[in-house]
């Protein structure tokens, strides 16, 4: 299940990520590296690509936000507890391009720009490798705590097309999915590989009695109404001269509905009774890739490649007023669109050092990357005079319409001077014409005193650019105050009077230094066990500083004109952070004889990150950067430890599994008092049955056990009983039933 090296029984996948070498395998790599290939992703039982991944992944975590606009309808993942954009993701080891929607709401990953895996369809995924080590210095910007790099299938023949369908132990949430993936073969030489998805989910609602307005269920918390268009391709042609052309594309669409909080009556004179309103957005991405690669001569092999990505979010409200405007306001709105997109140029050029030196790579290169973001304002009645409840309309006070380039060079090498010691340096200079210049370097060894036994370990620097997003975002929005009122949040720019006057300063890249080491053990072909610890430390970290509010903050509103914000939040490089934790995975397989076989994967991360030191407000220092709930946020609002298990047994056309996954104790302030939430331990079943060669049916039940998060303290007095960041959600146990067929 976790993919085998080619000609051999062994549980050691052949990796592409964190080496620019074309012979490692998982066991043998100088980094710690987890490769899950399709047919885990498919035992997860989910059928979006950042979802399952979370669901067997210890160090990813995916918050299921509910009441957030901005993190209800892009799901962010995260790598060791960290930010969503310390992240890099990458689709066949190009770069691939974040979401225009910036998580500007009280959820984990605020500040963030995430990378939105459910706009790849799961049936086109060979594999993920997950890179759990800082890598900024082989692919740049992003790579502080990590590497995603999502490699999509590439066969010229066969296909697989299937049907789930799941709804929860509640009645609500009935999803289904369709997918296909079909290969075909180019000319003698060539693939063609097309994949396909569409993915329809009801709202789930988890909300409880409003003690507010009679004990009615007028909130919603659960998951969205959404539907998922998406679809993938990969072509590969080989032409003369020993070159091949490339190539990908990645489109999606995504038609979502959720809810912010409920408006008690008296808000509206529209809705004497209330009313919640619903926020739609319509999300589009776009990424394509292209390129050539092939022998250049005297040893030489060149990679040249341009990867584009396009992302933008339309929003829409509906159910909702703006409340000046009495009885002639609208009941729906386009509150405006976000757009970004990126597009990066890059070549690398490859030696093998075996009959030159020692054995061993030199990969050196450059690339160009140009970025543009910008916002559209919604219509005027979307952002007037308090604008539409639950979602108000862009209308940035400086318009926003943006973009900057960055040139990089680098150079990777890796050495074998002896059979069993491995060494590896790798630098690269990056220039940003927004800020500057950024140098990282990264170190690497390995030594295997037996062929069952390795240590390794790695020490460098990274960085993160502060994104166009973080740079230029500007909004004010409607949010529930730990008391249940309403108050209007204003998001300035860094560059903006108002947040200057309040301490704003332009944005520094965040830098970090990482560490780490472990251990790997290979006995045989069908064991393998390894352990890895890890430190990074962050400063000059991106955060969005708290909402800050008071007599000096209505000041400096009133004498900039602005008369309808109670409070303001802006971007600061406001903290010095330190994660430290260690992983450890373990995985074996038996051939139990007649036709029975046994496989289980054992996996448990533990991620701790602290507060070195937080920065003052150069212009108002009584008042903090950061507060309870941004900084619970910050640091421990994501699962303190995870374990992922996985065992399946098979019998002929017969096969069961059953995952095991506990999620540790969380610590966040969803009302304002920080609270710690328990550890949960999750159980899912599925049991398989191959009615012929090529057409299967599967049935599962996924939190057998109906567990849920703890309950927030105070929320039931606004009927909102659980908070954003459970990593699993608060849907409970649902039931699932899947038709395959495969050929």
């Amino acid at each position: 299940m976790l993919g085998r090296a080619a000609g051999t029984d062994s549980l050691e996948p052949v990796i592409v990520t964190g080496t620019r070498a074309l012979d490692h395998t998982q066991a043998s790599s100088a980094v710690p590296i987890a490769v899950y290939d399709a047919q885990r992703l498919e035992a997860s039982g989910f059928t979006d690509v950042g979802r399952a991944l979370e669901a067997i992944a210890p160090a990813v975590n995916m918050p299921h936000s509910q009441t957030s606009p901005s993190a209800a309808n892009t799901r962010s993942i995260t790598l060791k507890g960290m930010a969503p954009d310390q992240v890099l993701v990458l689709v066949n080891g190009k770069r691939w391009q974040p979401s225009a929607v910036l998580v500007f709401n009280n959820a984990v990953g605020r500040g963030s720009a995430p990378y939105d895996l459910g706009a790849i369809p799961l049936n086109a995924v060979e594999r993920i490798e997950v890179l759990a080590d800082g890598a900024a210095a082989q692919y740049g910007s992003d790579a502080i705590a990590g590497v995603v790099n999502i490699i999509l299938k590439s066969n010229a023949g066969g296909g697989l097309y299937a049907a789930q369908s799941s709804i929860t132990d509640a009645g609500d949430g009935f999803a289904y999915d369709l997918t296909g993936s079909q290969g075909f073969r180019l000319g003698g030489a060539g693939h063609l590989t097309l994949s396909g998805d569409v993915r329809h989910q009801d709202i789930t609602n988890r909300a409880g009695p409003d003690p507010r307005n009679g004990n009615q269920i007028d909130q919603q918390v659960g998951d969205p109404r959404a539907l998922d268009l998406s679809f993938a391709a990969d072509a590969g042609y080989q032409l003369a001269l020993g070159f091949d052309a490339y190539g990908s594309l990645i489109v999606s669409r995504r038609d979502s509905n959720s809810a912010p909080t409920f408006r008690l009556p008296g808000t509206s004179v529209i809705y004497p009774k209330g009313f919640l309103p619903r926020v739609e957005p319509l999300i589009w991405s776009t990424t394509a890739i292209s390129g050539v690669r092939g022998e250049l001569g005297a040893g030489i092999s060149a990679d040249l490649s341009n990867s584009f990505g396009y992302n933008s979010a339309r929003f829409d409200v509906h159910d909702t007023a703006n409340n000046a405007l009495g009885a002639a306001s609208p009941t729906d709105f386009d509150s405006g669109t976000l757009k970004y997109w990126q597009d990066t140029v890059n070549l690398t050029l490859r030696r093998n050092l075996a009959d030159i030196v020692v054995p061993g790579t030199l990969a050196a290169g450059a690339e160009y990357r140009s970025e543009h973001y910008s916002i559209t304002p919604g219509d005027p009645a979307s952002f007037n005079s308090g604008g539409a409840q639950g979602f108000p309309g862009f209308s940035p006070r400086i318009p926003v319409d943006n973009a900057r380039k960055a040139v990089s060079a680098f150079v990777d090498a890796e050495a074998k001077p002896q059979r069993w010691l491995t060494l590896g340096a790798a630098g690269r200079f990056d220039h940003y014409d927004d800020f500057g210049a950024a140098t990282t370097w990264k170190a690497t060894l390995r030594t295997d005193p037996t062929d069952w036994l390795g240590f390794r370990g790695s020490l460098g620097t990274a960085f993160r650019a502060p994104s166009l997003q973080q740079e230029y975002f500007s909004s004010v929005v409607s949010q529930i105050s730990p008391t249940g009122a309403i108050l209007r949040t204003g998001t300035y720019q860094v560059r903006d009077p108002i947040a200057a006057a309040l301490g704003a300063t332009p944005l520094k890249p965040e830098k970090s230094r990482d560490y780490s080491f472990g251990t790997v053990l290979h006995p045989s072909n069908n064991f393998r066990i390894s352990a890895d610890w890890y430190d990074i430390d962050v400063k000059d970290r991106i955060v969005l500083g708290d909402q800050l509010k008071g007599a000096a903050v209505t000041s400096i509103l009133l004498a900039n004109g602005v008369t309808d914000v109670q409070q303001v939040q802006f971007f600061t490089n406001a903290a010095h952070t330190r994660t430290r934790g260690y992983e450890i995975s373990a995985a074996y397989s038996a051939d139990l004889g007649g036709n029975n076989l046994l496989e289980t994967i054992l996996q448990y991360g533990q991620y701790h990150t602290r507060l070195v030191s937080l920065a003052t407000n150069p212009q108002l220092p009584s008042l903090p950067l950061l507060g309870a709930t941004s900084t619970g946020l910050l640091l421990s609002a994501q699962p303190a430890d995870k374990l992922t298990s996985t065992l399946t047994f098979t019998h002929d056309r017969l096969s069961a599994t059953v995952n095991v996954d506990r999620y540790g104790h969380w610590v966040s302030a969803p009302l304002g008092v920080a609270q710690t939430f328990g550890a949960k331990t999750l159980v899912d079943f599925i049991g398989r049955v191959g009615l012929t060669k090529n057409i299967s049916l599967s049935a599962g039940v996924l939190n057998i056990g109906n567990v849920f998060p703890d309950r927030v303290n105070g929320g039931g007095a606004i009927g909102l009983p659980y908070g954003d960041e459970a990593p699993f959600g608060v849907n409970g146990r649902f039931y699932s039933l899947r038709a395959q067929i495969a050929h």
